[in-house]
């Protein structure tokens, strides 16, 4: 059965603290530090669903709240305080599974505040970054500008990407991808969206298609801590 833990997690005196979550497998070989997206929190059925898929894989999941949405309100906060709540995050995983190897990232917002924290200052055993859904420019605003700081990056780093997704299209993430070299891997999924949800003519269900990123996350991890885990 999985141990599923309620948590706070203490960012500063400044901003307070926020719920966190813990979902560890029995057996887990890994833990990934899963931020939300903007517009809903650590509780939204994709994560949970996520997070379950990647419990069969073996894989624990941290998941925690940003201090906006702990508050109730739907602005986003600064990038410094999104930022200090991935490293109290990271940090508070650490200490809580300080056993198991770590990889960070998250839904959306969540994955691209972790990868500006990594690129301001290295993440504490972080081993590689995964994004569901790298929100590289606005609906509509087709850039590259929101992907220039993943240069600075020095750990490896996943990309799952919908073909349909609407913040992210396909062949500037593929050209992203390709010019960020060896550190960067893109997993594309067939028909989804920003959300990763897909027509109902493509016969596959949300739980298939979750499936299918925790298995490519699991496999990806598995290349970077085979010296941890004997993989």
């Amino acid at each position: 059965m999985n141990e599923a833990t309620d948590l706070r997690l203490h960012i500063s005196d400044a901003i307070g603290d926020v719920s966190a979550f813990l979902l560890r497998p029995p057996g887990a070989w890994l833990l990934y530090v899963l931020a939300h997206g903007a517009g809903a929190g650590m509780r939204h059925p994709f994560l949970e669903g996520i997070s379950a898929s990647l419990a069969a894989e073996g894989v624990a999941t941290f998941r925690y709240q940003f201090a906006y949405l702990e508050a109730g309100r739907s602005r986003p906060d600064t990038p410094g305080v999104l930022e200090a709540t991935v490293r109290a995050a990271i940090t508070k995983a650490g200490e809580i599974v300080p056993e198991l190897p770590v990889i960070a990232g998250g839904k959306s917002l969540g994955g691209r505040m972790t990868s500006s924290a990594a690129a301001t200052e290295p993440l504490d055993r972080v081993k590689g970054l995964a994004f569901l859904g790298f929100p590289l420019h606005p609906p509509g605003q087709p850039g590259t500008r929101r992907a220039d700081h993943l240069l600075r990056v020095d750990v490896p780093m996943l990309f799952l990407q919908g073909t349909r997704d609407a913040f992210a299209r396909l062949d500037l993430i593929t050209d992203m991808c390709g010019g960020l070299g060896p550190r960067a891997t893109l997993h594309v999924v067939d028909g989804a969206d920003h959300s990763f949800g897909v027509l109902k003519r493509s016969g596959r269900t949300g739980d298939q298609v979750r499936d299918e990123l925790a298995k490519r996350i699991a496999a990806w991890a598995k290349s970077l801590v085979r010296n941890t885990v004997g993989a």
